[in-house]
């Protein structure tokens, strides 16, 4: 394991108190997060970043090889941020059929991808029963593989077209059970956006709120199903917003980390803080299968928004400079959240690189393969990296590569074939 590099000299006294709390392992309030945005002193940010996301994972970063899977843009929704969703008449519109995603998984399969990674528009005309076909058809021919599928906005239109449970919580708790038997390992963390009810109605009204997106999560983890957290930002929203949704998303997974915690003997009466010195975590700092019964977040992927050809496509979006901070600033709040992702297809692999490097990331995602929610000007769908374009990557950012599987376990690899260390 890399020393630790030395924090920079503060250019801003601001910064003392929340570098002392973060040397300390005590949570930062809003309110620090305020100054985090305010600062002109980007790189102490960032070198407090550095300095967790290296107690945490040391000099290691993570890689998978997975595949995407955009089973159809076909969507009763219309958000104006969003540029991949069509309505069934529309040029451009397709669905995959049964026998299309069975070959997408075979590709997957054949190629030695440990995870394939499902999401769609919330089609109006699918029943439910085609997407438990779906998982079904994947794990036929990928056994193996894990099926990370679905976001929470799917999830909520699956239990409505499905017409299961007495409530919303019931159906929600039905469906998940019922795609678990069919396949579901995990769920993504999309549509999360921003959690506040100005910035929903604004950029994406008739989608579901903040409120309805965490209580499927909740319902996930109950049931132990592990999943991921996104936040959107950078278009309608305010950073006071941003800090709001990173309050909201560790207060859920403080809940569901205080048993395992308290059986650790690093919990305080409410907060579960994964963050602080190697002392602290006398049995281990971070949850697995093995010590955890129940789901939690497992990485949390901050989104820079690009305009794209969407109804939003007046607005800039986020700098370079903005995502570097926000990045730092979300490993710094985000203290529970064992992963912060830096997704290349967004963030661009140059970015991605200087996040790794410096603030506060230890995840790159996958090699992706095929994406078509998003994309950088001048991409296409086909957007691949590959493993060895992912070391050398890795490398130059001074750290380590590690290949993992959907749950963050090291995967040992010869050619297509690989196992779970």
């Amino acid at each position: 394991m890399s020393t630790l590099t030395p924090l920079p000299a503060l250019s801003d006294p601001a910064l003392a108190p929340i570098a002392e709390r973060v040397l300390a392992g005590s949570r930062l309030s809003v309110e620090d997060g305020s100054v985090l945005y305010e600062t002109a002193d980007l790189w102490s940010v960032c070198g407090l970043a550095d300095l967790v996301r290296r107690r945490m994972h040391g000099d290691i970063a993570y890689y998978n090889v997975n595949r995407h899977l955009n089973y159809s843009n076909v969507c009763a929704l219309s958000c104006s941020f969003c540029a991949f969703a069509r309505k069934r008449d529309d040029d451009g519109a397709y669905e995959y059929t049964i026998e299309e995603i069975r070959e997408e998984a075979r590709k997957a399969f054949a190629s030695g991808a440990t995870e394939m990674h499902v999401v769609g528009g919330l089609h109006p005309f699918h029943p439910f029963n085609f997407y438990i076909e779906m998982l079904q058809a994947i794990q036929e021919e990928a056994p193996g593989l894990h099926i990370k599928a679905f976001t929470a906005v799917e999830i909520v239109h699956l239990a409505r077209i499905s017409k299961r449970g007495r409530d919303g919580a019931d159906g929600i708790r039905e469906v998940l059970m019922d795609l678990r038997k069919a396949g579901l390992g995990s769920l993504p963390g999309g549509g999360a956006e921003v959690f506040d009810d100005r910035v929903h109605d604004e950029a994406f009204k008739g989608k579901i709120r903040g409120d309805a997106w965490m209580d499927v999560h909740r319902i996930a983890h109950e049931l132990g199903i592990n999943t991921n957290a996104t936040m959107l930002y950078g278009h309608v929203e305010n950073r006071a917003e941003r800090l709001r949704h990173m309050d909201l998303l560790r207060g859920q997974q403080d809940a569901a980390l205080r048993t395992w915690a308290t059986s650790q003997g690093i919990c305080g009466e409410q907060e579960v803080v994964l963050t602080g010195p190697a002392e602290q975590y006398p049995q281990g700092r971070l949850p697995t299968d093995d010590t955890c019964e129940q789901g939690w977040y497992q990485a949390c992927i901050p989104l820079p928004f690009i305009p794209d050809d969407s109804a939003l496509q007046h607005l800039y979006g986020p700098s370079g400079i903005e995502n570097l901070r926000t990045i730092a600033i979300a490993r710094l709040m985000l203290d529970n959240i064992p992963h912060m992702k830096a997704f290349w297809i967004m963030q661009t692999l140059p970015l991605s690189q200087l996040m790794l490097q410096m603030a506060g990331a230890d995840d790159i995602d996958g090699t992706v393969v095929w994406y078509d929610i998003t994309k950088v000007e001048g991409c296409g769908t086909h957007q691949e990296t590959g493993v060895q374009d992912m070391h050398r990557l890795i490398r130059e950012a001074g750290l380590c590569p590690v290949e993992r599987d959907t749950l963050y376990r090291r995967v040992s690899r010869d050619g297509s074939s690989w196992s779970i260390d």
